[in-house]
C-alpha cells in the first residue's frame, strides 16, 4: 500500500468524524467526534511522514513462497501496533491498579476516575493489545498455511486502519462516559456497528485466503482462527443489540433488560474469553509453538479432537457467572457442568503443545522465546483447573465477587496471552523484516523473568486477598449479625492492592525491554551476546 494511499484514508475518515460532529446537536456527541477527530487528523501527519515500516536501505523478509508473494506490511503494522496498545494498556492497568490501592491520590474527576479507566484498560489489553496481535499473527500464518496471498487486494488494510480507528472511538468513549453501561461497560451503538463493518471485512479476508488456497489441507491453526472471527460476530451482534435514539446523538435503548440481559452478557462475556483469548490464541499456539521448536505438532488428531470439543462445550459455560442470582437454578446447573467438562479439551491442547517439545526440552535452557510458550501453556493449564473449579456452587459462594476472580483472570490473561503473544512476536519480527535474529535473546530473557515474577505475585497476592474477602463477608456472630463491616474488609486488602501495584510494573517493565528488542532489531541492529545456556566460567 503506498503512502498516499494510507494518507487517503485516514483523511476521508477524518473529514467524516469532522461532519458528522458538526452535523450533531448533541453536545456529547460532538465532543466525542471532535476528539476522534483530532487523533484521526494526528495519524493522518504521522502517515505523511512515514509511508512504511519496511527499511529502505536492507532487504525485507523474504515474502515469497515459490510463485506466491505474501503481503507482509500489513503484518509489519499489526506488530508494532499490538506492542504500542500493548504498553499502553498494561500502563493503564497498574494506573487502575494504583486508583484502588491510593484512591485519593490517583483518581481526577470526571475522565480519569476508576470507574473510566477500568474498562479502557480492558478493552486496551484484551481488544487492542490482544486484537492486533490475533490480526498480525493469523494474517501471518494464513498465507503461509494457505501459500496464498490475502484476499482481496487492500481490504486486510482497510481491516487494520479501521480496527485501530475502533480502538480509539472505544477508548475516548471510555473516558467521556459514553457506554451502553452493561458489565463490560460496552461502546455506545456506533462504535459496535463500526467494528461489525470492520469484523465482517475481517471474515472476507481470512476465509477468502483460506478459499483461495494451493495447499488441499487446512491446517488446525486456521480452524481456532476462523471459529474465533465467526463466533465473536454472533457474541458482538446478539450482545450489543440496540435502537439509537437517533442517528447523531450517543444514547441507544437496549434490547435484553432484566435476567434476559444478564445472561445474554454473560454468554458474550464468557465465550469473548473462550473464542477471543483462548480459541484465538490456540491458534496462534498450534503454528508457532512447532516453528519454533522445529517439531512437528504432538498429535494432529488429538489437536482436532481439541478443536470441535473446545468449541462445542465453551458456547454452554457462561451462566456459571450467575450462580445464587435471579437466573433459573436449572440454567446455572447447565453452566457448571459444560464448565467442568470444559476442564478435559482445555488440558487436551495443554498436553498437544507441551508434547510437541519432545526431542526440544533442551531449547528450554537455550531458547526464551520458547521458555514463553512452555510458561504460557502452563498458565493455560492452570487457568483451565481454576476455572471449571470455581464455576462449582460450593467453590463459587465463596469466590465469586471477590478479588479471587480477578486473580484467575489475570493469570490467564498475563500467563496465557500475553506471554504466548511476546513469544510469537518474537518469532515473527526477525522474519517480517529480514533479521537474521533478534537483537538480544538476553533481553529476551529479562523480560521472561520479569513477566513471570509478576504474574506471579499478582495472582498470589489476589488469591490471598480473594479467599480474605470470601471469608470476612460469610463471619456471622451468635446473633445472626455479619461480624465485619465492607469498609473492614477494604481496608485489611491494601498490603495485597500494593503487591498487585508493583507486579503490574514488573510486567510493563518487561514489555518496555521487548519494545527496545523489537524496534533495535528493525533497524538491523545485533548485541554480541555469550549463547544463552553456556556456562560461565570463573576466573583462574
Amino acid at each position: 500500500m503506498t503512502k498516499i494511499s494510507h494518507v487517503g484514508l485516514l483523511a476521508v475518515a477524518t473529514f467524516g468524524a469532522l461532519v458528522l460532529a458538526g452535523l450533531s446537536p448533541d453536545p456529547l456527541f460532538r465532543l466525542h467526534f471532535g476528539l476522534i477527530t483530532a487523533v484521526l487528523l494526528l495519524g493522518t501527519v504521522v502517515a505523511m511522514r512515514f509511508a512504511t515500516v519496511a527499511p529502505k536501505a536492507k532487504p525485507v523478509a523474504k515474502t515469497r513462497d515459490g510463485d506466491v508473494e505474501y503481503m507482509d506490511e500489513v503484518i509489519r503494522y499489526g506488530t508494532i501496533a499490538t506492542l504500542l496498545w500493548g504498553i499502553a494498556g498494561f500502563l493503564i492497568g497498574v494506573i487502575v491498579a494504583a486508583q484502588l490501592t491510593w484512591p485519593a491520590l490517583f483518581n481526577f474527576e470526571p475522565f480519569f476516575t476508576f470507574g473510566r479507566m477500568r474498562p479502557l484498560h480492558t478493552s486496551a489489553v484484551i481488544f487492542a493489545f490482544g486484537g492486533n496481535a490475533l490480526l498480525a499473527t493469523s494474517f501471518y500464518c494464513v498465507q503461509r498455511t494457505s501459500r496464498a496471498r490475502l484476499f482481496g487486494g487492500d481490504l486486510a488494510w482497510f481491516v487494520f486502519w479501521g480496527y485501530q480507528l475502533f480502538i480509539v472511538m472505544a477508548a475516548t468513549g471510555y473516558l467521556l462516559g459514553i457506554t451502553q453501561g452493561k458489565e463490560y461497560a460496552e461502546p455506545e451503538w456506533y462504535v459496535d456497528l463500526w467494528l461489525t463493518v470492520v469484523w465482517v471485512a475481517y471474515l472476507v479476508v481470512f476465509l477468502g485466503t483460506i478459499l483461495m488456497r494451493r495447499e488441499p489441507h487446512i491446517y488446525v491453526a486456521n480452524w481456532f482462527y476462523l471459529a474465533m472471527i465467526i463466533t465473536i460476530a454472533m457474541l458482538h451482534l446478539v450482545n450489543n443489540a440496540a435502537i439509537p435514539i437517533s442517528f447523531l446523538a450517543t444514547k441507544s435503548v437496549p434490547v435484553w433488560a432484566g435476567v434476559q440481559d444478564a445472561l445474554t452478557q454473560w454468554w458474550y462475556g464468557h465465550n469473548a474469553v473462550g473464542f477471543f483469548l483462548t480459541a484465538g490464541f490456540l491458534g496462534m499456539m498450534y503454528y508457532f509453538v512447532p516453528k519454533q521448536a522445529e517439531r512437528p505438532v504432538y498429535s494432529y488428531r488429538l489437536s482436532i479432537a481439541h478443536f470441535w470439543s473446545l468449541i462445542f462445550l465453551y458456547i454452554w459455560a457462561g451462566p456459571h457467572h450467575l450462580h445464587y442470582t435471579a437466573l433459573p437454578d436449572w440454567a446455572q446447573t447447565l453452566g457448571m457442568v459444560f464448565s467442568i467438562m470444559l476442564w478435559m479439551p482445555s488440558w487436551g491442547g495443554m498436553i498437544n503443545g507441551l508434547m510437541t517439545l519432545n526431542g526440544a526440552w533442551d531449547k528450554v535452557r537455550t531458547d526464551p522465546i520458547i521458555r514463553m510458550f512452555v510458561i504460557a501453556l502452563a498458565f493455560y493449564g492452570m487457568s483451565t483447573f481454576e476455572g471449571p473449579m470455581m464455576s462449582i456452587k460450593a467453590v463459587n459462594s465463596l469466590s465469586h465477587y471477590t478479588d479471587w476472580t480477578i486473580g484467575h483472570v489475570h493469570s490467564g490473561a498475563l500467563g496465557w496471552v500475553g506471554m504466548v503473544s511476546f513469544a510469537s512476536l518474537y518469532y515473527m519480527v526477525p522474519k517480517l523484516w529480514g533479521r537474521p535474529r533478534l537483537y538480544s535473546l538476553r533481553m529476551i530473557n529479562w523480560h521472561f523473568w520479569l513477566a513471570t515474577v509478576g504474574i506471579v505475585i499478582y495472582a498470589a497476592a489476589l488469591w490471598v486477598s480473594g479467599i480474605t474477602q470470601g471469608l470476612m463477608w460469610r463471619e456471622y456472630d451468635a446473633q445472626g449479625y455479619l461480624v465485619y463491616s465492607f469498609v473492614e474488609s477494604v481496608a485489611v486488602l491494601h498490603p495485597y492492592y500494593i503487591a498487585r501495584t508493583i507486579a503490574g510494573l514488573l510486567y510493563l517493565a518487561g514489555a518496555i525491554i521487548m519494545l527496545v528488542n523489537v524496534v533495535q532489531t528493525i533497524r538491523g541492529k545485533e548485541r554480541q551476546e555469550v549463547p544463552m545456556g553456556s556456562p560461565v566460567l570463573a576466573a583462574a
